[in-house]
């Protein structure tokens, strides 16, 4: 058997140790000691990756004690391992957040009325895990990086000129650095929640996502609005469900002086209690402003959230309406012309119908 030949088989049989090992130790445990579907099993399911790779490393380095290699190949081989090990490291701490901050959420529902705390908890969690895994990237990737002598010494010198390229790569890095910053704000002050009925440049929707760079509304006819992270901590906005998610719904009503209005809020109290959306505590009719034609009356009502509270002022509209036609025709806003024997009224009366009918 030659040299080579020799060196490969035990490398060989380690890894597939290795690969045994992990097989063995994960069928053993995962199907007859462990149990537990929700804590247990899912953590060494998910952590199977680092650990399988951990044992790699492992055998090769026995492997490479072992097998007669080379010096300069040797001392290659274990700068490669050390840089996996590094990857193993950062693989691992990556996985234990996301499984930690999983377990974190479990507890925490939103698909439930009164979800605040819930996306309070979400929306801190997911972009505090964004920046976390971000970090342990790069203190990986950094760590990975200055085992290399030569790579090492560029850094230091490129550190130490601090001239002109750091300005540039300053500037060239100012949108990424305030998106991040705006981030962490963002997850201390949470102006915004996942899930969070928000109007954006005119446009109502739903917090869908909270990136590291950029926030997803949900329109309310499936459009997709992009807003950048930093606009939330510059820019003002209309958030509806900051506090809790109950909002007060209003409906303008515009009637005839000779309306009566004490009909019209008894009818109103009506339709409204008798609407599956209300909920239950704000009621309120009153009239708010006239104008030289019609009363404006104001209805108030409450519902759930945000999309309650809409389907809920449609609801009052079409119910008030079809009173109105039915029960109160004259309460309709109509428009009165004075005439006089002359007949000169009448011909202004018609010069306004023919106008009316134009319109």
């Amino acid at each position: 058997m030659t040299h080579w030949t020799y060196t490969t088989a035990i490398f060989l049989v380690s890894l597939a140790f290795s690969w045994a090992a992990c097989y063995i130790i994960y069928r053993l445990v995962l199907t007859r000691l462990i149990r537990d579907e929700t804590f247990w099993r899912p953590l060494f399911a998910r952590t199977r990756g680092p650990v399988q790779l951990q044992l790699m490393i492992m055998a090769i380095s026995f492997a490479a004690n072992a097998a007669p290699l080379p010096l300069q190949e040797g001392r290659l081989l274990r700068h490669l391992l050390l840089i996996a090990f590094i990857v193993c490291i950062t693989w691992f701490a990556r996985t234990a957040l996301e499984i930690w901050m999983t377990l974190h959420l479990r507890r925490f529902r939103l698909d439930v009325e009164d979800n605040l705390l819930a996306r309070k908890h979400v929306t801190q969690s997911r972009i505090l895990q964004r920046v976390g895994s971000t970090l342990i990237l790069a203190i990986g990737v950094s760590a990975a990086l200055m085992t290399i002598e030569s790579v090492r010494q560029y850094g230091v010198s490129l550190l130490a000129s601090a001239g002109a390229a750091g300005i540039i790569v300053g500037f060239a890095l100012q949108p990424v650095l305030r998106n991040v910053f705006a981030g962490l704000q963002l997850a201390l002050t949470q102006p915004i929640r996942i899930d969070d009925a928000v109007i954006v440049e005119g446009e109502w929707g739903n917090v869908e996502e909270i990136t590291a760079t950029y926030v997803v509304v949900r329109l309310w006819d499936k459009r997709g609005l992009i807003v950048p992270l930093n606009y939330f901590m510059e820019q003002p906005f209309q958030n509806w469900t900051r506090k809790e998610a109950t909002l007060i719904g209003v409906v303008f009503v515009y009637v005839d002086f000779t309306t009566d209005l004490a009909q019209l809020r008894e009818e109103a109290r009506k339709i409204v209690s008798a609407a599956p959306l209300w909920n239950g505590e704000v009621f309120a009719v009153q009239v708010t402003d006239f104008s030289e034609r019609t009363v404006e009356v104001r209805i108030l009502a409450d519902a759930a959230n945000a999309g309650s509270t809409f389907d809920l002022r449609c609801y009052i509209r079409e119910a008030m309406a079809s009173y109105l036609a039915k029960m109160q025709p004259h309460a309709l806003p109509q428009v009165r012309i004075e005439t006089d024997p002359s007949g000169r009224g009448r011909l202004e009366k018609g010069r306004e119908l023919l106008f009316l009918q134009r319109v």
